[in-house]
């Protein structure tokens, strides 16, 4: 693993200054990376990993690859019961496969380069700032904090849209070919859910679709709660992997047992000890 590589010297801080918040070029990185998310709700910062150690970061993920835990689901695209009584043609009536798997935090090394990012006071209140946001917490979760996700050759994360605000995620290993990350800005609003536009789009209408090639080393903000979104289904021999960073407005976040067993197989006494918190931060 990265030892050798000290917090923050895997970022390239000549364009992304986590160093240093009082330099302009801070206030322009930020700037423009909150300007894309008013736009779009996505902002990619390529290369947020030096180039350098881009192989590192693959090579470190990967050997966590055997330690995913997989659960193929029935799904719709608002994560609701898929026997919920709906209007005939309510979009969440659309049942899709979603077929990808977490690995842990608890099984992620102290030592690699996600997690040295993830647990980073300098990172953390990069991002913070990049949402606007006063600061973020990790989470106390010993589990959800930090984790890679992998979706597997023939596997996707199907359309849908995220309970959760904020989103930052890194991909770390490309599939051979498919695994695009796929969005529709705004299809919905908190006024507004268009079950019209998001209907078609489950249809296979692709002109709102907006698709981003994103590269192993970028670092992607995302707020997913009004995009349609997924990421298309992996295709020739390697998985595609990407870290979660789940960070929260509010400290002491942990999740409910039932949602950690869904989304680990397991649940550890954190989860049983009556402080659960079912917070907009968790997976979708």
């Amino acid at each position: 693993m990265s030892t050798s590589v000290a917090p923050l010297e895997m970022v390239d801080t000549d364009r992304y200054p986590l160093t240093d918040p009082d330099r302009p070029a801070w206030r322009e990185t930020v700037g423009r990376t909150r300007a894309e998310l008013a736009e779009a709700g996505c902002s990619v910062l390529a290369d947020f990993i030096r180039p350098e150690l881009h192989d590192l970061l693959r090579e470190e993920c990967a050997a966590l690859e055997p330690h995913a835990y997989t659960k193929i689901e029935k799904v719709n695209a608002y994560n609701t019961a898929i026997d919920e009584p709906l209007p005939e043609d309510h979009p969440g009536r659309t049942i899709m496969e979603r077929g990808n798997a977490f690995v842990a935090r608890d099984r992620i090394p102290a030592s690699s380069i996600i997690s040295r990012l993830y647990t980073s006071p300098l990172f953390r209140r990069f991002v913070a700032d990049c949402f606007g946001l006063p600061e973020l917490h990790e989470l106390a979760d010993p589990l959800s904090g930090l984790t890679l996700n992998v979706i597997a050759p023939g596997r996707a994360h199907p359309w849908h849209f995220d309970t959760n605000t904020h989103t930052v995620s890194m991909l770390t290993q490309a599939a051979d070919d498919g695994g695009t990350f796929e969005y529709c800005p705004g299809i919905r609003s908190a006024a507004d859910e268009n079950f019209p536009a998001v209907r078609s789009v489950l249809a296979v209408d692709t002109r709102p679709v907006r698709r981003l090639a994103l590269r192993p080393g970028d670092l992607q903000l995302f707020k997913g709660r009004f995009a349609l979104h997924r990421v298309s289904t992996v295709k020739g021999g390697i998985a595609r992997h990407s870290a979660i960073f789940a960070y929260s407005e509010r400290p002491g976040v942990i999740g409910s047992a039932e949602r950690t067993r869904q989304l680990f197989g397991r649940v550890l006494p954190a989860h049983l000890a009556g402080r659960a918190v079912r917070g907009d931060e968790l997976l979708d």
